[in-house]
């Protein structure tokens, strides 16, 4: 992939990221739009999901990045190699998801991951972060009943405030007894994960299952 000239951060709640992703048609996307679907919020450069959809062919993928030249070059590179399972899409997800997602196939959504967000330290900025509870809840309604969440951050706060959003809310069961789990259950890592690893820095790591959650009302 050729290089890139790309602002690190983007504030979302900028004016130029407040309208909405048109609805997606996913019979032109996908050459088999009803296999199940991997949802990476965040995606960058894309890599990690080239890999992906390399190995797990029977899967579709969706990365969705608010930095547009980002996701020019990923859909170049998708191109030139002929994936018909992957797709990259510039919004942002934070006012994006329900239009994006309201004509998926029922059932389809079965992973999600959102792995090294921007940790936007300061507390004044905190609404810009990803993982607020509107994502969390909007999440819940389109991820199919046994599908999984992954986590993770190389900012242990990020991650506390991830992982404790997703478990504020019945849709979800966490997955493992510990704080954090010791290994990325996916095959393939992330080049923040590796580079973290490298340097031998902790990564900290949450599993969520989207549960059916029984009306208790009377």
């Amino acid at each position: 992939m050729s290089a890139v000239r790309v602002r690190q951060h983007v504030n979302p709640l900028g004016k130029k990221y407040q309208t909405p992703a048109s609805p997606l048609d996913w019979e032109k996307i996908y050459a088999k739009p009803n296999q199940p679907l991997h949802l990476d919020i965040g995606c960058a450069k894309g890599q990690f999901l080239v890999n992906m959809a390399k190995i797990e062919p029977n899967w579709n993928y969706l990365g969705l990045e608010i930095r547009e030249p980002l996701v020019v070059e990923a859909n170049k590179l998708r191109s030139e190699l002929g994936f018909t399972n992957l797709h990259y899409l510039f919004c942002n997800v934070n006012n994006s998801l329900d239009s994006l997602l309201s004509s998926l196939p029922p059932e389809s959504l079965q992973r999600v991951t959102i792995q090294f967000p921007d940790p936007w330290f300061k507390t004044r900025h905190a609404k810009r972060r990803v993982v607020q509870p509107e994502l969390v809840a909007e999440l819940a309604s389109y991820l199919a009943v046994g599908g999984v969440v992954f986590l993770q951050s190389d900012m242990e706060f990020i991650a506390v405030e991830m992982r404790d959003r997703f478990a504020a809310n019945p849709a979800y069961q966490k997955v493992g007894a510990g704080e954090w789990l010791a290994q990325n259950p996916l095959p393939v890592p992330t080049e923040r994960e590796i580079g973290t690893q490298k340097k031998g820095e902790p990564v900290y790591r949450a599993l969520f299952v989207r549960r059916e959650v029984v009306n208790e009302a009377t």
